[in-house]
């Protein structure tokens, strides 16, 4: 079985030598970078071929990829670097990576053309300056075929190890079973579904309630699916760490149900965590002359690849154990581990985020992948945030005040600009409907000269300074894109007597242009909820192509397992919260009275909960209470959730839309009841109100889009944490004259039966 690689993979696996070496320096931009070679290619003469397509063979393994640039004229092949700065302070390991892609290419040329020699070159070109360096070294074919042999024999071990895994793996995978003996109540369906959408290469969102096994029933059919299709990695994405173990949980599940009398099923697993929390020395930097991970990290990561790759299932613990036993940085194994692994579990911005490494990996190596979106109702909301940028000018004047005085004159148009922008907005909000080309030009012109600073002297680079840099870029790069797709607002602090500020908000409000393109390189993607209904509202707002399927599985629960009912007698709109409290704390003393158990009650904000709960604990002391609090850590967190013991009773207080109204699982009667006040509508402020007309004027309807939907879902996935198997039973009080309306009632679930 041959075994493809990409040049830069194979060079990377081949050549990279050294240290880790996180320093920052000022790196050129994608787009600087794809201009950059777009002025390099411009320069050449007539015979010059830009991208050229090449591929050649070594025994079983075939070597592809695109050399940047042939001039025929002068039989020269280029591979064009771009870069800031001084040329002599790139790191040598650096260099020689570059050596080794370009005389790849070299050597592919000259089979492909016949070619008995062929001058090398390196062209290093500054897009400051806008000057190209060349390092030029002729080569006779036949020294380059030895080098291209040395390399790819350094690799054939290895590929051969991966092809064999590949075709176990597929083998394994045909004759896969069930991990149950049956599939629950629309499981199936769900199943059916992914695997048919695998086959077809079609996207896919699945409303399927809780507690039929969502999970398993998605990643199960897409391994099923990936031998046939030729599917070469699957991602899981989760939106918090509970979506991350609970894909973990069932494939290793899956994974037993192949141990019965065979060996183990040889799928390689692995988790991405954040790099603050896989990092083992938080108080050293980056590179080798700081951290002992970094120092000869290249030297000794093969070794650590090698055991890693061996131990199938590498969870954030059993990675940590490997790349420790090797002493290389373990965050940084997991970026190396993600080109062998079968399985990628991690965050939705792996893929999704402006500067996603699952996607650009995927476009560099053409993987064919399938995804798997967990928890999809929170994509709208995390991919908003992950195409907004903001500008705060109480921070910027910081950087300013402690900044070298070489960058005293462009800080200083920066911030008169910045005034400008503002100087006739009267009220504290306001939406603008341009930027502004002279602050765009003075905050670039910066970014520029602290690049060339950086550059020059990186130690005048302090924390103000460089954390103003990246919000600045971030900020330029998404003002190029500026569009109806965002918003830009300015809000202004200025008390009396302060200095007035004003934060500058590029707020993406519809994620669809941005994601349609992480969407059309998937070979597949399953999004799939409780809540993802309306289901255009969620194609709308994420880009997804009009072919995409769309299932509602049927529930496996049925209405007399779930007492839901209407407390129609009590508003909780804002200027009716006083009087809401007494009525609440009323409802909920009875229903505890009728029915003791564990319960939970759900509040729109941190007030209202501190409000109702202090009210309850006063009138009724005997009645056991605990209460969600602002920024819990993860042992407060697993506190509050011991509390739902078998057998218990109490209210659990907590906030909609919070760590305690998704993803927890309280079965049996660790949970009897939840008690949902408000609808859950997101705050009526300027923002919102800015949000609700531009959902008017692109998808004509405003309120739906930006109120109602995002609401009702939030106190669906609250009230979905009672009934959790079909032995269940529980209770469910929506307190809100307004949960009787027609259009409210139409979005919740069709089980119900609402006295």
């Amino acid at each position: 079985m041959s075994y493809v690689v990409a040049v830069r993979t194979l060079c990377e696996f081949t050549a990279k030598t050294g240290d880790l070496d996180l320093r920052f320096t000022p790196a050129p931009t994608a787009q600087q970078g794809i201009a950059g070679h777009g002025t390099v290619v411009s320069r050449r003469g007539k015979y010059y071929e830009s991208e050229v397509a090449l591929s050649g063979v070594c025994k079983q393994l075939q070597v592809r990829g695109r050399a940047d640039g042939y001039d025929a004229g002068f039989n020269r092949v280029e591979e064009i670097k771009t870069f800031r700065g001084d040329l002599k302070a790139m790191p040598e390991n650096h260099r020689h990576l570059h050596w080794a892609q370009a005389k790849i290419y070299g050597w592919l040329l000259c089979q492909s053309r016949g070619l008995k020699e062929i001058t090398v070159a390196l062209i290093y070109f500054d897009i400051g300056s806008q000057k190209e360096t060349m390092l030029a070294e002729k080569y006779s074919a036949d020294e380059l075929e030895l080098y291209f042999d040395q390399q790819c024999e350094r690799f054939i071990a290895w590929a051969d190890q991966e092809s064999e895994h590949r075709l176990a793996r597929d083998a394994a995978l045909t004759t896969l079973p069930f991990p149950h003996a049956d599939f629950r109540p629309g499981q199936r369906h769900l199943a059916e579904s992914v695997y048919k959408s695998a086959l077809s290469g079609r996207h896919l969102m699945a409303q399927a309630p809780t507690g039929i096994g969502k999970t398993v029933a998605t990643i199960f059919p897409l391994l099923k699916a990936s031998p046939g299709q030729k599917i070469d990695k699957i991602f899981f994405l989760a939106a918090k760490t509970p979506g991350r173990r609970l894909a973990l949980g069932s494939i290793e599940l899956i994974s037993k149900a192949q141990r019965e009398g065979k060996p183990a099923l040889p799928l390689r697993v692995l988790e991405l965590v954040a790099r603050d929390k896989a990092c083992e020395h938080p108080d050293k930097a980056c590179h080798g002359e700081s951290c002992p991970l970094a120092k000869g990290f290249y030297d000794r990561v093969a070794a650590a690849r090698q055991a890693a790759v061996g131990a199938i299932t590498l969870d954030q613990q059993t990675l940590r154990a490997v790349a420790l036993e090797y002493q290389v940085c373990p965050y940084y194994l997991s970026q190396e581990l993600v080109r062998w692994s079968d399985i990628v579990v991690g965050d939705y911005n792996y893929y999704f985020d402006v500067s996603a490494m699952l996607y650009g990996l995927t476009v560099e190596n053409e993987w064919r992948a399938s995804i798997l979106v967990d928890e999809a109702h929170n994509m709208v909301e995390r991919a908003r945030k992950m195409y907004s940028a903001e500008l705060d000018q109480a921070s910027f004047r910081f950087a300013r005040k402690s900044a070298p005085k070489s960058l005293k004159g462009v800080l200083d148009r920066v911030n008169r600009q910045w005034n400008e922008l503002y100087r006739h907005q009267e009220s504290a909000y306001q939406v603008h409907h341009a930027i502004g080309d002279k602050f765009l030009f003075a905050l670039q012109q910066a970014g520029t000269e602290i690049t060339d600073l950086m550059a020059e002297e990186p130690v005048s680079m302090n924390a103000d300074l460089q954390r103003f840099y990246f919000d600045a870029m971030q900020f330029s790069k998404l003002a190029e894109v500026f569009g109806e797709h965002s918003m830009f607002d300015i809000t202004k602090d200025g008390r009396p007597g302060n200095r007035t500020n004003a934060v500058l908000c590029l707020r993406n409000i519809v994620p669809a242009p941005f994601l349609k393109q992480r969407f059309a390189t998937a070979h597949s993607v399953t999004l799939f909820s409780a809540t993802l209904g309306p289901h255009q509202f969620y194609a709308d707002m994420l880009g997804l192509p009009d072919d995409t399927a769309w299932i509602d599985v049927e529930s496996p629960f049925h209405a007399q397992q779930l007492s839901v009912r209407i407390a129609r007698k009590i508003s909780t709109r804002y200027p009716d919260r006083a009087n809401s409290l007494a009525p609440i704390a009323t409802l909920v003393a009875e229903q505890y009275a009728s029915a003791p158990g564990n319960y939970m009650a759900f509040f729109s904000s941190f007030d209202y909960l501190k409000q109702v709960s202090g009210l309850f604990a006063e009138r009724y002391p005997d009645i056991p209470v605990w209460q969600q609090a602002r920024g819990m850590t993860e042992t407060e967190k697993n506190e509050f959730l011991e509390r739902f013991a078998d057998g218990g009773k109490g209210i659990g207080f907590a906030v909609l839309g919070g760590a305690f109204a998704e993803g927890i699982d309280l079965p049996g009667d660790r949970l009897i009841g939840a008690f949902v006040a408000t609808l859950g509508l997101p705050q009526v402020n300027p923002v919102n109100e800015e949000m609700r007309q531009r959902m008017d004027l692109i998808f004509g309807k405003g309120y739906d889009y930006t109120y109602l939907y995002p609401g009702l879902q939030k106190v669906v996935q609250a009230a979905g944490r009672v009934i959790r198997t079909q032995q269940d039973r529980g209770f469910i009080h929506l307190i809100d004259d307004r949960f009787g309306r027609a259009d409210v009632r139409e979005l919740l679930p069709g089980w119900w039966r609402v006295n």
